[in-house]
């Protein structure tokens, strides 16, 4: 710890003598006109009326804050999102479909919910969207925890069965795909619940990267030209280790890159943590960040496009921040700095934001990322409304980027530590 503790002192110190002096800002051009401006969202966090899975166990069990009950319940009102979402301007609309919804037991298909999907799907490709589906959002039946969950050596094929038929059912639509969300962070949670014990960790992994892998190869048989991948959540400083867990392992069964992108780390300021707590309203969210995890993926994994899968900015309740940040200020702030990393080489070819409405923050109604709010707890019509974040996201997809004459709302950070040592010793400035 000691040697670490070091080694970013003297990257501190290699920064204040080898950074260049901030020179004039440079004037933002906007992105090509077949950028993907987009919205994300998660089945299990916003469907409601939740079957028995493991996180429905999890939260039965009282592991969380708050129960899920009917979420912002997009299981019955899919349709009204859809057209808010196309009100935005977007192109992608990121969706989920739930293996315990559709397999509530072992080979057993519910045709209903089924045709939820085939609806939801339509509706999205009806308004001039394309979906992007995610395959694993960090949810699976409670018939396979009842067998212990990654643990069980006969969960691949059974989670293989069950996303051949989706994508066999879907790739008609040309569709982008998540494989799984966040591998690591899965993993992460799946340890910290209960899902899995410490030695199957390794188990967990090598199981993720064999499915991703084989259901890879299905998509391109069912479509050549599909665009595939499987998003990393970003961690500061340390994500080109825990990349070698999974990323690294999937290099050549990548389309693109897929970057989730939420918080910022420097020297004075270690508030990220905050995260790691359930107090993610705490943390900071410095913009910048984004175009030092883009440098970063962009040099370790050459050649391939980057994706911005999930940005976004986290409130409590709803309420003003602590630190005085608005959404809309933070979502120009974010487009800003992707210009900047486009401008710079960086292949950057599409941005989900985080999320359409307020929905389930694995555990909590708190955390409140949504353009549109919707206060579960309180209000049982569930109105979607709009924060400011929704004029400002409407003036950014007509307009293909923030102007010319946009400055960040904030001053870059000083020494951030997104991707260090990079990220402070080649600083960018605004």
């Amino acid at each position: 710890m000691g040697l670490r503790i070091v080694a970013v002192l003297t990257a501190v110190v290699l920064a204040l003598v080898l950074a260049p002096p901030a020179g004039a800002s440079p004037r933002p051009a906007p992105l090509p006109d077949d950028f993907l401006w987009g919205v994300a969202s998660s089945g299990f966090q916003s469907e409601g009326s939740s079957p028995d899975s493991n996180w429905t166990r999890y939260i039965r069990r009282g592991e969380t804050a708050d129960p899920i009950g009917t979420s912002v319940d997009f299981r019955h009102r899919y349709r009204e999102d859809v057209a808010l979402a196309k009100g935005l301007g977007v192109e992608v609309y990121r969706v989920g479909v739930e293996w315990a919804r559709v397999e509530p037991r072992p080979g057993v298909i519910d045709r209903h919910e089924l045709a939820y999907y085939d609806d939801l799907v339509q509706s999205i490709v009806d308004a001039g969207m394309r979906p992007m589906i995610t395959l694993d959002h960090w949810v699976y039946p409670g018939w396979i925890a009842d067998r212990g969950g990654w643990a069980w050596s006969g969960t691949p094929a059974a989670w293989l069965r069950h996303n051949t038929m989706i994508v066999d059912r879907y790739t008609k639509y040309h569709p982008l795909w998540i494989t799984i969300n966040e591998p690591t962070v899965y993993v992460q949670k799946e340890l910290q619940k209960g899902g899995i014990t410490p030695d199957r960790v390794t188990t967990m992994l090598d199981r993720l990267v064999r499915v991703h892998r084989t259901i890879y190869d299905r998509i391109h048989r069912r479509d050549p030209n599909a665009m595939v991948s499987s998003n990393i959540a970003y961690l500061p400083t340390v994500e080109p280790l825990v990349d070698e867990a999974f990323a690294a392992r999937v290099a050549d069964r990548l389309d693109f890159v897929g970057v989730d992108y939420y918080y910022s780390v420097s020297p004075t300021d270690l508030s990220a943590a905050n995260a790691a707590v359930d107090r993610m309203w705490d943390a900071s969210m410095a913009a910048d960040g984004i175009y030092y995890a883009l440098r970063d993926l962009h040099e370790r994994f050459p050649g391939k496009p980057l994706y911005v899968v999930e940005a976004g900015m986290v409130t409590e309740n709803g309420k003003p921040r602590r630190d005085g940040y608005r959404r809309d200020d933070h979502l120009r702030d974010l487009v800003y700095w992707m210009q900047r990393a486009r401008a710079d080489g960086m292949p950057l070819i599409g941005f989900n934001y985080w999320t359409l409405t307020d929905n389930y923050e694995w555990g909590n109604y708190a955390s409140r990322f949504g353009l549109y709010t919707v206060d579960v707890k309180t209000d049982p019509s569930l109105t979607r409304r709009p924060t400011a974040g929704v004029a400002a996201y409407r003036a950014v997809t007509a307009t293909n980027g923030v102007g010319p004459s946009y400055r960040p709302s904030r001053p870059a950070t000083w020494c951030s530590l997104v991707s260090a040592p990079s990220s402070c010793a080649q600083p960018v400035r605004n």
